[in-house]
């Protein structure tokens, strides 16, 4: 009945666009893939394509066949992968999928150690999913999320790891920068630099600025921190960023981190994990090391 190799060609034919590309992908020729899927609708009773003119069109039995190969062929790349790598000796890897522009510094004095504890085990950072990781977890694209903010669904586990405070980073001699904390109307004046992310995920917003009911002058993006803090650093506008972060890069720039609000801003960092897989030895330890007080910024 249905085999590993029908989802492969509905995969394939979505994504090439044709039965003629799909078979030169799937090294067969396009006479057997043919024949494949249609001795798979004789034996299903419905037809999975529909012709429309010269291109193949899904039909409801092909699009529910088309997301359980996007599920299924993801798992079984992966479990291929980690039995090699049994096979070889090795333990597996360990793909880490970033979601938080500013913990590039905090995870790299974790994984030195690591790669030196676990040397068995392949570590690899997806920098891609730095706004798209709950999908990757669920898609087995990457093992791990680094995030500030969980998405707690059914299948996934969740570990906060290290705490820190939101802050606001000024210019040294920014009228701000004595102050002991910041309000609210005080970004009214300001020009707020954040990284390209939607304003609903973005702290200085949800926590701050619209419970207050009030917004910056203007809200510019930046990609990378340094360029960002030297913004900052020459008097161009103001950002929200950890504490540990804005206190590090202090010792080369002239900036001030300010409290938000007299309470601060707290926030976390977490590990996220598919629920099978959260309990993997390698997986633990990386989680166990992440947490360690000897590896963490001053909070």
């Amino acid at each position: 009945m249905l085999e590993r190799i029908h989802l492969a060609i509905i995969q394939q034919v979505e994504k090439q666009g044709s039965l003629t590309a799909a078979a030169g992908v799937l090294h067969v020729t396009q006479s057997a893939l043919s024949h494949s899927m249609k001795k798979l609708e004789q034996q299903l009773g419905t037809d999975i394509w529909r012709r429309e003119g010269r291109s193949l069109q899904l039909t409801q039995a092909g699009q529910y066949l088309l997301a359980v190969a996007n599920r299924v062929l993801p798992q079984l790349d992966l479990a291929e992968e980690r039995l090699q790598q049994f096979a070889q000796g090795e333990r597996g890897s360990l793909r880490i999928g970033m979601e938080c522009h500013p913990c590039y510094q905090w995870l790299l004095k974790i994984v030195a150690p690591y790669l030196s504890a676990w040397p068995d085990v392949d570590v690899d950072v997806k920098q891609k999913f730095q706004f798209g990781g709950i999908g990757a977890l669920f898609g087995y694209e990457i093992d791990l999320l680094v995030t500030p903010d969980p998405l707690y669904k059914p299948g996934l586990h969740f570990e906060p790891v290290f705490d820190y405070e939101q802050v606001l980073v000024v210019a040294a001699n920014h009228y701000l920068a004595p102050l002991p904390y910041v309000e609210p109307d005080h970004i009214t004046k300001e020009i707020l630099i954040s990284y390209p992310v939607d304003v609903e995920r973005l702290d200085i917003y949800n926590q701050f600025l619209l419970p207050a009911g009030v917004a910056p002058k203007r809200h510019k993006t930046i990609e990378t921190t340094d360029i960002m803090l030297q913004m900052v650093a020459s008097g161009r506008g103001v950002a929200a960023l950890p504490r540990w972060l804005v206190e590090e890069y202090a010792e080369k720039l002239a900036i001030v981190p300010v409290r938000l609000g007299p309470e601060g801003i707290a926030k976390q960092i977490f590990l996220g994990a598919r629920d099978t897989e959260i309990t993997i030895d390698y997986i633990q330890a990386f989680v166990k090391l992440a947490r360690s007080p000897a590896l963490a910024f001053n909070k």
